[in-house]
């Protein structure tokens, strides 16, 4: 995974440089969705004003990175959504994955069926509810700002399927040996360029 310069490339180099491939219809979702990111879940406080001028190397990019991981998976539940990071980035990277967006919090949840229905993406799906409520098993969970890792860990691994994956968003100060959860394997996976972003820490069930 390579350093870039996300204010001199657009989306489908940045996305190559952690082995990401995006085509045009792509990366013009993405472009809609930091513009509903912008105008529509600042608003509402999903996002804070001191990111609004990073809201592409902050939040998307961040979250984008997650595809690269996807593997063979089907199925995703993506944690605590929020405004839909890292799901929606990854649901329009990934198009083969069905994942749903799992959110608690009604005006959250209605500002991702808003997001959903504005960006034409039929792979993915709102949960309004709590993470407890869920049955079905999945190929891959994904949490960022959701939980500390023992936490995160504690209520995907039962969402699993055989071999399934947890993909956590740990934060910069993340150490594996001490915040690691007890039970898993896990591997973490640091991204060069993005500067600000702490490793992703994959687990699965030993």
């Amino acid at each position: 995974m390579g350093v870039f310069h996300v204010k001199h490339e657009g989306w489908t180099e940045s996305a190559a440089a952690f082995d990401v491939a995006l085509d045009r219809r792509q990366a013009s979702q993405l472009n809609s969705y930091e513009e509903l990111l912008r105008t529509r879940a600042a608003p509402l406080g999903m996002i804070s004003e001191a990111d609004l001028p990073r809201i592409r190397v902050r939040h998307i990019l961040d979250s984008l990175r997650v595809a690269a991981f996807v593997g063979n998976a089907r199925s995703a539940y993506d944690l605590g959504s929020g405004a839909g990071l890292p799901g929606i980035p990854l649901a329009i990277a990934c198009a083969g994955l069905r994942i749903t967006l799992v959110e608690a919090r009604r005006t959250r949840a209605a500002f991702l069926e808003l997001a959903l229905e504005s960006l034409g993406l039929p792979n993915a799906s709102v949960f309004l509810g709590r993470v407890e409520r869920l049955k079905e098993h999945v190929d891959l969970v994904t949490a960022r700002a959701f939980t500390d890792a023992p936490g995160c860990w504690r209520v995907a691994e039962p969402l699993l399927s055989r071999g399934g994956r947890l993909v956590y968003f740990a934060g910069s100060g993340f150490e594996p040996e001490s915040a690691g959860p007890e039970g898993a394997d896990l591997a973490v996976f640091t991204t060069p360029g993005l500067a600000q972003s702490g490793p992703l820490a994959i687990m699965s069930r030993q």
